[in-house]
């Protein structure tokens, strides 16, 4: 998370040049892109025969926005794509650790977002909100390599399921022109259980997946 904080500091301090020209943008229909980093929490992952702890490296986080800037709020819908690479699982029943992972967690959600924007004098904006939606939350085929044995376990079988996401979060519009601007944000995102099957072990398994997000992206206002 921390490393999502320097990128978004310096990515205001480059844009700084560029906001002494600007001014603040108007009121209206919008679209943006953005891209940036999904640092996921450890999760519990849980089910008739399993009691894992899972962590993850960092992944990529993307998407898109399409909405309207009333002035002070804005209401907006939102698709974007998360994931985070497993890197060690531990079964708790079993005392046993896993290394060497081979999978992730891929998350697609589906966002209606509110945003209050905290206007003032300069071209810079503050700003903070949330959202609430759904999300298609994607596990894949997953294997890792026991600390005790040395043996290559086949730990989770790819399964798809829909839950609950909300997100909550704040950022920077920084002002580029009366057109363009720069969004540098960042996210708490969060889901609901997913339940998954895993049918070679006649198993089930559940967590929920929630990440750190940070991201800059171009805004284009209409």
């Amino acid at each position: 998370m921390k490393k999502g904080f320097i990128a978004l500091f310096a990515l205001a301090i480059l844009a700084m040049p560029a906001v002494c020209l600007a001014t603040p943008p108007i009121p209206g229909a919008y679209v943006s892109g953005f891209i940036g980093v999904s640092i996921p929490d450890d999760t519990d992952v849980t089910g008739s025969q399993l009691d894992d702890r899972v962590k993850f490296d960092p992944g990529v986080n993307l998407g898109a926005t399409g909405g309207f800037d009333f002035g002070m709020l804005r209401l907006e819908g939102e698709l974007s794509y998360k994931h985070g690479e497993i890197t060690s699982v531990l079964d708790r029943i079993a005392g046993e650790r896993f290394r060497n992972i081979d999978g992730r967690i891929g998350v697609m959600a589906m966002m209606g977002n509110m945003y209050i924007d905290l206007h003032n004098p300069s071209p810079i904006t503050p700003y903070f909100g949330g959202g609430i939606g759904f999300a298609a939350v994607h596990q894949d085929d997953t294997f890792g390599t026991s600390t005790l044995t040395g043996d290559r376990v086949n730990l989770y079988e790819s399964d798809d399921d829909a839950v609950l996401a909300y997100q909550a979060g704040a950022g920077l519009e920084i002002s580029l022109n009366r057109i363009l601007s720069l969004d540098l944000s960042y996210r708490y995102f969060r889901t609901s259980r997913a339940s998954f099957n895993d049918d070679s072990f006649n198993s089930d398994s559940e967590f929920k997946f929630e990440s750190h997000n940070a991201a800059a992206g171009i805004r284009v206002k209409f």
